[in-house]
């Protein structure tokens, strides 16, 4: 799907390496350099023309990612990575918490959505616990959240969708857990943004995170959070920065043009017809499963139900590294290592070398799986 709308596919490489960073669309290279080439762009909040353009594409890109996100974009903030931006949230939240105080974490989730909190934990005397997957499917069922809450539970932070083997965990039913216990819940949803829509009002979290470079666009961070949560709670910042909301958690200058570029790829998302891109991604899933399952030798991590097109598995006699050295030698990209999933490498008894991830998403195709399938194979045949 809209393959020819991504100008870094024109290599001929079957790029599974989209759960680290997709590829970027044309219309966001467009904005990015229409911009910078335009004559509009300055710092904002000044006096003359240019400045009060620059002040249009920060509110124009917050208002855009907010109908993105289904969000008041007055709860947006736009910064330099998500994993910056939960450092700040998580530090913010820190100088609210007192010893005995409880955060959970779960074993799912990408490290910038553990490491900050842990931090937080060690500097206030919090205790964090770490909800568990189930060990063989690796689905994570509410219930598995639900139990470790308590009366001191402050805030519940968990993944939208594991960047590793793609586990879609129950949210609706974490959300409503983390909230009947009295605690605030913050969603990592970087490796879901290029699979599904999600509503930020309807699920009725209090944060939530993505990376716009695994959803088509440059690298940059979001934050979305309620407004009187961002207003309540006092990030680091300069004196005499605003300490208007959002605005007083967005550090240092933007990079104004890798907001027009941001702009540009929320706005493609909002265009996607997302029941062709489920089925498109989910028949690519299958495929995958499929044929790496029927090669002797091969394990497979994990078989949630409900899940990203991601794969991360093992091949016997043969360290990760060396089979994504394998696989670039016929021009497949796949990733080796844990891919920052630390907690759920060391449940898998992975760490130090991880497994192989590869994952598509709607730019990829049958022939980038196939290839995927049969340089495998021709390795744990060799």
């Amino acid at each position: 799907m809209h393959r020819e709308r991504f100008p870094g596919l024109r290599d001929g490489w079957a790029r599974l390496d989209g759960p680290a960073g997709t590829q970027v669309l044309d219309s966001v290279v467009q904005a990015m350099a229409d911009w910078m080439t335009s004559g509009r762009g300055a710092n904002s909040h000044g006096a003359f023309a240019a400045a009060a353009e620059t002040d249009a594409l920060v509110a124009d890109t917050r208002a855009v990612v907010g109908r993105l996100l289904g969000a008041d974009p007055a709860g947006v903030v736009l910064g330099p990575s998500m994993t910056t931006l939960n450092l700040s949230l998580a530090r913010a939240v820190g100088r609210t918490l007192r010893p005995g105080d409880e955060l959970v974490c779960t074993r799912l989730d990408h490290d910038a959505n553990v490491a900050p909190w842990l931090l937080e934990a060690e500097r206030s005397g919090a205790i964090v616990r770490f909800a568990e997957p189930d060990p063989e499917t690796l689905e994570l069922p509410a219930g598995n959240v639900a139990a470790l809450l308590s009366e001191r539970t402050r805030w519940v932070a968990v993944t939208a969708a594991s960047n590793a083997v793609g586990t879609v965990p129950d949210l609706p039913g974490i959300v409503d857990a983390a909230h009947a216990a009295g605690a605030r819940i913050s969603i990592d949803a970087v490796h879901h943004a290029p699979h599904r829509r999600l509503d930020v009002t309807a699920l009725d979290c209090d944060a939530l995170l993505c990376s716009p470079y695994k959803f088509f666009g440059p690298h940059a961070g979001i934050l979305w959070a309620r407004p009187a949560l961002l207003a309540e709670l006092q990030p680091d910042k300069v004196r005499p920065s605003s300490d208007a909301v959002p605005e007083r958690w967005e550090t240092g200058t933007p990079a104004f043009e890798t907001l027009a570029g941001v702009r540009a790829a929320a706005q493609y998302l909002l265009e996607l017809d997302w029941a062709a891109v489920r089925a498109h991604e989910d028949a690519l899933l299958a495929a995958m499963l499929d044929g790496l399952g029927a090669i002797d030798g091969v394990t497979l991590h994990g078989r949630a139900r409900d899940r990203t097109p991601t794969v991360f598995f093992s091949v016997r006699g043969h360290a990760p590294v060396d089979v994504a050295e394998a696989l670039a030698a016929r021009r497949v990209a796949v990733w080796d290592g844990n891919n920052y999933a630390l907690e759920l490498s060391t449940m898998l008894g992975l760490e130090p070398v991880g497994a192989v991830r590869a994952g598509t998403v709607h730019y990829n195709d049958a022939g980038d799986v196939e290839r995927l399938v049969e340089g495998v194979r021709a390795l744990a045949a060799a």
